[in-house]
């Protein structure tokens, strides 16, 4: 298993285990801080489970600044890393040990313009600390990951476009790979209702990746969502999503399809 990440926003839970608060959030509160955290039934990122199809806990901070500017962190536990067995002097290993958490760290400004219209641009650093194994097989890299991106919003439609600077959940010389999220997340009026769609492409670039294409595991998929959200009042929120991919065998550990079609119920709470 080879990827990866993020979540919440209380104005977007439908997008349920996507991308953090900061992407999704509507207009600055008069408190440049914020919190959320979250207990889901399986961790999704890009349509893929982190979690071997298990729960997760998540939770993240946060601060905007009126300009637009903002900067975060955000974290779940996963355990696609230790899932993964390698094989190191004949012997199987886990890939890495004590890598149990995704820890995101973030920055970028974003701004509203022509009254409907919204930006986002920014750097994303995908952090996953633990022991991994040594030495590194070939065609692997430590899952750490830096990613820059670009939004583009009107009213409740988004296009955003994230682009890899380097090693890409451990493809090793994947500068180039990319990630393109079409989304759409309507408010149904005076309900607290939010009714979300979604279309993404994750594209690997680089040797590794296009070798790993010809012998058949091609880490390059697409994925699809549909959602349902609920503002529960006090902060609260809830999301019932249903995700799919057409992911490869690059993406199945342990004899689990990590991008197979499956159901997330999620409970939310923003501070």
């Amino acid at each position: 298993m080879l990827n990866k990440k993020k979540l919440l926003a209380l104005a977007c839970m439908g997008i349920c285990m996507e991308l953090p608060a900061y992407a999704e959030e509507g207009p600055f509160s008069a408190n440049p801080f914020s919190a959320n955290v979250s207990l889901t039934s399986n961790y999704l990122y890009r349509g893929i489970s982190q979690t071997g199809g298990k729960p997760a806990l998540q939770g993240g901070f946060d601060y905007a600044h009126s300009s637009g500017f903002y900067v975060g962190a955000w974290g779940s536990s996963i355990s696609w890393i230790g899932d993964q067995q390698v094989q190191v002097n004949g012997v199987n290993q886990p890939l890495a040990t004590n890598a149990g958490l995704e820890l995101d760290t973030y920055l970028g400004f974003k701004n509203s313009f022509a009254t409907d219209f919204n930006y986002d641009v920014g750097f994303l650093r995908y952090n996953y600390p633990g022991t991994y194994v040594s030495p590194m097989p070939a065609g692997l890299a430590k899952a750490d990951t830096n990613e820059v991106y670009g939004l583009i919003g009107w009213k409740w439609v988004s296009l955003k476009y994230s682009y890899s600077l380097g090693n890409t959940f451990t493809v090793p010389g994947a500068r180039g790979t990319n990630y393109v999220d079409l989304s759409a997340n309507y408010p149904v009026e005076d309900t607290g209702i939010t009714l979300g769609a979604h279309y993404g492409k994750q594209t690997f670039k680089g040797a590794t990746s296009d070798a790993l294409a010809a012998a058949g595991t091609n880490p390059t998929y697409s994925d699809y969502r549909l959602s349902v959200s609920k503002d529960l009042g006090s902060g609260f929120s809830t999301s019932l999503t249903y995700s799919k991919t057409n992911a490869s065998a690059f993406y199945t550990v342990n004899g689990k399809e990590l991008g197979k079609g499956t159901g997330v119920l999620a409970l939310n709470r923003a501070f």
